[in-house]
């Protein structure tokens, strides 16, 4: 049965969502058991729980995504059973992705009404009403989007705010929003949770998904939690604590990237001279970087994301063309392919764990072997050693506790936490002598979170040079020995990890702190 947003009369007293008994089995796992929530009308309700818990499974169901094995869904107190998201768009509700789907070479007006283009006679896209449309929404709930910006031109805070612009165009009244602070800096959270209190104000519903525990207690009327799979607390953020929350998830404290013992030692693993990176048009987007990192040292680099971070990876790991000198230990690698680069100790955990760390379709153990496929155990000689992959595979799966029924199963069937720690396990074996981690805790869990930073503490504690690059201001500031601030390509400033706050740093990366 398909609702349309337009025939539902809502009542204030019928909650917005009920979800009742929902079950969902794939092969070798129950994601879904008995799970229950109930979601009231103008509220924001955040969903939380460990990487795996069954979250993504659960709103990927209520967005029609998947069909539920068992159980009800209710949207404003009617049964529905969708097909697909086009139903679960015409009964009102929207989602927006952690991962943004928008394309960059396209105006925010040709993103928002793609695949719903008004039309003047069926025939030609009326742009005029479009535009009036997206201004209104834009205006009514302060948005502050203009349509007709390019997206490749904005920042990560205005992308963000596009997609939820296309969700309201839609005529969504229940939102989805799957991660939306993963990389936005303080002062961006802060709009967006303006944003999100103006649509409550207008009646919107908003189903918030994080692990940004303190966010959470922040912006939520409501908190449900699950754990393994099933519902196990709801909960109201007056009466808990973020300590409390988190146990309630994962069974553990909240775990901090605090560390201060420091392992710096005197030997260069790193140098890093007059990089520049150009974009295809010449625009230097990278400019005159340079830097040293120490064996036993974490080098943070903080900036808002779209200030040469990305390109800055790409030129150390080779994937792009760069004037300068790149030195590694001795050698000049400037020249060097990224294979070579990957033979000679540079491991990479990619900023996007789906399009650059690993092939979704193929087996864990395949995955094992991806940017390390001319070294031992994954190869004998000139030809893949199965056997040795599959074996290590396993030994990853448990010494970073992959969670997943067998190395068998396909990269896309795990949660994005257990993709992400298999990640790192594989960049953390063969014993790499410079690590470049982009984000490498993003959109785990607090569980996920703490194991990520053990085994990056004691990789530097072995000797490994890291780069470090987070939209996690907290995890800059713990984990790193020293900590520089990037803006439009440039390395603007170095502050001091043992007394900025965050609240400093984020005002740098702006260029409006004293330090920048």
């Amino acid at each position: 049965m398909t609702i349309r947003a337009e025939e539902v009369v809502i009542s204030t007293s019928v909650p917005a969502v009920e979800l009742t008994g929902i079950t969902k089995r794939f092969p070798g796992v129950v994601a879904n058991r008995d799970v229950s929530l109930t979601v009231l009308r103008g509220h924001v309700h955040a969903v939380v729980g460990e990487n795996g818990a069954g979250k993504s499974t659960l709103m990927k169901i209520l967005y029609g995504m998947q069909r539920p094995d068992e159980g009800e869904i209710r949207v404003d107190g009617a049964a529905v059973a969708f097909r697909s998201p086009a139903d679960a768009i015409a009964a009102g509700i929207g989602m927006v992705h952690q991962h943004f789907m928008l394309a960059d070479n396209l105006t925010v007006l040709e993103n928002v009404i793609l695949g719903s283009e008004p039309r003047i006679g069926g025939i030609a896209v009326d742009f005029g009403a479009a535009r009036r449309r997206i201004r209104q929404i834009s205006d009514s709930y302060g948005l502050g989007v203009d349509p007709e910006a390019v997206v490749e031109d904005l920042g990560v805070g205005a992308r963000q705010r596009v997609e939820i612009l296309k969700v309201l165009y839609r005529g969504a009244r229940i939102l989805i929003l799957d991660e939306p602070t993963a990389v936005l800096v303080p002062h961006e959270v802060e709009e967006l949770f303006g944003n999100l209190r103006q649509l409550v104000r207008e009646g919107l519903t908003i189903i918030f998904i994080s692990h940004k525990l303190d966010e959470v207690l922040s912006v939520a009327d409501a908190i449900t939690v699950i754990r393994r799979g099933t519902t196990v607390a709801r909960v109201s953020p007056r009466d808990v604590t973020a300590r409390q929350l988190a146990e309630l998830m994962v069974g553990s404290e909240l775990p901090s990237p605090e560390t201060r013992e420091s392992t710096v030692t005197d030997v260069v693993a790193v140098s890093v001279r007059g990089l520049t990176v150009r974009s295809p048009d010449g625009r230097p987007v990278v400019r005159d970087v340079g830097f040293d990192i120490r064996r036993g040292e974490v080098l943070g680099i903080a900036g808002v994301e779209g200030n040469g971070q990305a390109e800055l990876v790409e030129a150390l790991m080779g994937m792009r063309p760069a004037e300068g000198e790149i030195r590694l230990g001795e050698k000049d690698v400037s020249s060097w392919s990224t294979l070579r680069r990957r033979e000679a100790g540079v491991a990479y955990i990619p900023a996007d764990r789906q399009r650059h760390g690993l092939l979704l379709e193929a087996p864990l153990w395949e995955n094992r072997i991806l940017g390390h496929q001319t070294r031992r155990p994954n190869a004998r000689g000139p030809w893949i050693d199965r056997a040795g992959a599959r074996a290590d595979t396993r030994r990853i799966v448990e010494e970073y506790d992959v969670r997943t029924p067998g190395i068998d199963v396909d990269a896309a069937a795990l949660s994005g936490g257990n993709q992400q720690k298999l990640i790192v396990g594989r960049e953390m074996s063969g014993d790499p002598v410079f690590l470049i981690a982009s984000h490498p805790t993003r959109g785990v869990d607090v569980g996920a979170q703490a194991a990520i930073w053990d085994h990056l503490r004691a990789a530097r504690a072995a000797g490994l040079a890291v780069l470090l690059i987070s939209a996690d201001l907290d995890e800059l500031i713990g984990l790193s020995d020293t900590l520089k601030v990037i803006l439009r390509g440039r390395l603007v400033a170095e502050v001091d990890p043992l007394t900025v706050t965050p609240e400093q740093l984020g005002s740098a990366m702006t260029g409006a702190g004293e330090a920048a």
